[in-house]
């Protein structure tokens, strides 16, 4: 277990040796570098959790050197406990096999070598977040993935929308990461420390003391909790701040794949479940978590319906799935928030690479409208792409199924109305899944001939790693709630790091019939909504069935495809107000009053020296002049 520390070192040695190197190396080497590191972390991490699961099972922890030490002492440090194991193998796992699908799918990039330093950078902060033992290290990586999100979604420097993505994501973030900072300063002032494990202690030896009047209305626990929401909703993508993840695709696939599976997205969840001590002491936060995270999930499911851009389709569907796992969290069920984060990051990494895998084969192009007709030239893709989106509808057998199920017990057992939200958007879902399917692997090709000519499967580079996640999306869900069977592995193995301070919501066991109801809700809505994409887009039918709900419902369809408009509301009300308010300061403050005084004083100055150069003559004569001159003068001031 010493070597934990390796298992975020070697992704950030790989990025410094790499970038090292440099451009010029030849490419196998920069690949090497590039798979060995998050190879060697992955395999570091499963010797580690595996000598730790036959060890001794308590939280390990590892103290590399103190950081701060008064008043606020604050240790570069990793711990090692049922979520970070969990976390850990998610990221390196997931996020190895997308390094190898970068190799084929990149190797024809200018800007290979700078691609996969990013890349490690990008797994070497997000391990570095689900590992450390406080805060402060926590928030080192935190900010880590937004840079690196920065630099990835922006990779494509030359075009215009991608940086464009880029610095949406990074300022949208930032907006987060404010409140994420303000509840880290709280926690600080109140424990004298950012140690997880003590301030978690300190919380359940003393609960009651957090419910008190804090700040802004609310308790401590609350106040603190809607801080570490909010820089949730950001790395997380929930209403408001969610607007930054749908453009994130611009950046090569892979980096998708890694930013909706595996690293950046899943951060908010993992701090809410790490911190949900905090959030059970504020019953009336959690609430707010499952209204935002149920209106999340719908809002981002119906907008995928009316997208036509692969990508943005599956961006969409993050959204959604992540509105779900904050649902299970805020109903109280963390485990099965963290069984979800663990199943869609294989379900959804695999279908981001199949649109990968796609476009590669269509020369580029993303437009499902444009598609048609691939399954016999992509046979793998197809039936792995197939996997995917039987995994994400929640078909019984694969892995979504037993992890959203989970959730809508979850949600059923909160209220009502939650259960009907979630219900509904697994229908949306299966639908705007299988739609894509359909559109893209169906009915005859409606690209050019010239795209026709060059489909092609992808290399073993591509389709290994589709294969590997395709397996990870079936088996995945076994290990977590299965219905019936009252076995959840997982949720035992999560156990301790769930607080017990007897503020959570209920979660008793459903009665046989209950349980029989809200499995088999879930299977039917989300059959009916495969059954409808099928109707409207299956049988050969191409374009019909969309043009059909266009032709019926235009001003539905405008607004979905428009995203409800939102990004035109926050361009409206807080864009151009604010460049606005920037222009007016640079122009009046600025340029005015800043500019200005300078320019007076520096024309003062000048005209001094101007005047004052006459008076240098090098003449002996008018310098004796001078000086009499003075005299007199003095003379007279201290006579008179």
């Amino acid at each position: 277990m010493n070597q934990l520390w390796l298992v975020p070192l070697l992704p950030f040695l790989g990025a410094a040796v790499n970038g090292a190197l440099g451009p010029r190396v030849p490419k196998w080497l920069t690949t090497l570098v590039a798979l060995a590191a998050p190879g060697g972390s992955l395999l570091v991490a499963l010797v580690v959790i595996s000598e730790w699961r036959h060890g001794a099972p308590a939280p390990f922890e590892q103290v590399l050197y103190a950081w701060t030490r008064a008043p606020l002492r604050i240790d570069v440090a990793f711990l090692l406990d049922p979520l970070s194991a969990v976390m850990t193998f998610v990221v390196t796992f997931v996020g190895f096999w997308i390094h190898v699908y970068s190799t084929g799918y990149m190797s024809h990039e200018k800007g290979y070598q700078r691609y996969f330093v990013y890349l490690n950078l990008f797994m070497g902060m997000m391990l570095l977040l689900v590992l450390g033992n406080n805060f402060l290290v926590t928030f080192v990586g935190w900010e880590g993935v937004g840079l690196c999100s920065y630099l990835l979604i922006g990779f494509y420097y030359d075009q215009e929308v991608p940086p464009q993505a880029g610095r949406k994501a990074f300022i949208v973030n930032r907006i987060g990461d404010f409140a994420f900072l303000a509840g880290m300063f709280a926690l600080a002032q109140r424990f004298g420390t950012l140690d997880y494990r003590k301030i978690f202690a300190a919380i359940t030896a003393d609960p009651h003391a957090l419910q008190t009047p804090y700040m802004l209305g609310l308790s401590f626990a609350a106040f603190v909790a809607v801080c570490l929401f909010a820089g949730a909703t950001g790395k997380s993508a929930q209403i408001p701040l969610y607007v930054w993840l749908p453009d994130a695709m611009a950046g090569p696939t892979p980096v998708s794949a890694l930013i909706h599976a595996a690293t950046m997205v899943t951060a908010g969840v993992y701090i809410v479940v790490r911190t949900n001590a905090l959030f059970q002491l504020a019953p009336g936060v959690l609430w707010a978590v499952a209204i935002i995270a149920a209106a999340t999930a719908v809002v981002a499911a119906t907008i995928g319906v009316a997208q036509n851009d692969i990508k943005r389709v599956l961006a969409y569907s993050t959204v959604s799935q992540l509105g779900y796992m904050f649902l299970a969290a805020g109903a109280g069920a963390y485990a099965v928030a963290i069984f979800h984060l663990a199943t869609h990051a294989f379900f959804k990494a695999l279908l981001f690479l199949d649109s990968g895998s796609v476009i590669h084969a269509m020369s580029g192009e993303q437009d499902m409208r444009r598609m048609g007709g691939l399954r016999k030239h992509l046979p793998v893709t197809y039936w792995t792409t197939l996997i995917g989106c039987l995994a994400i509808s929640g078909v019984p057998g694969f892995a979504g199924f037993f992890s959203k199920d989970a959730i809508l017990g979850a949600a059923w057992q909160a209220h009502i109305a939650l259960w009907a939200v979630g219900t509904i958007t697994a229908g949306i879902t299966a639908f705007y899944m299988f739609r894509m399917f359909f559109m893209t692997f169906h009915g005859r090709f409606r690209g050019t001939e010239e795209q026709h000519h060059h489909l092609h499967e992808s290399p073993p580079s591509m389709t290994l790693p589709l294969v590997v996640l395709a397996v990870g999306a079936v088996v995945s869900g076994w290990v977590g709630t299965i219905p019936f069977l009252h076995r959840d592995w997982l949720g035992h193995f999560l156990a301790p790091v769930i607080a017990d301070v007897g503020h959570g919501h209920a979660h008793a066991e459903h009665g046989p019939g209950l349980e029989a109801f809200l499995v088999g809700a879930s299977v039917a809505v989300g059959l009916l909504g495969i059954f409808v994409a099928w109707r409207l887009y299956g049988r050969d039918r191409n374009l019909a069935g969309e043009d059909a709900f266009i032709a019926r419902f235009p001003a539905v369809h405008r607004v979905l495809a428009n995203k409800y408009y939102v990004d035109e509301l926050y361009d409206a009300v807080v864009v151009r107000p604010i460049a606005w308010l920037a222009r007016m300061c640079f122009r009046v403050i600025d340029t005015i009053f800043i500019n200005g005084t300078v320019h007076v004083g520096a024309f003062v100055t000048e005209l001094i020296g101007d005047l004052g150069r006459f008076t240098t003559t090098g003449n002996v004569r008018n310098y004796s002049l001078y000086f009499f001159t003075a005299v007199i003068v003095l003379f007279c001031w201290l006579v008179f």
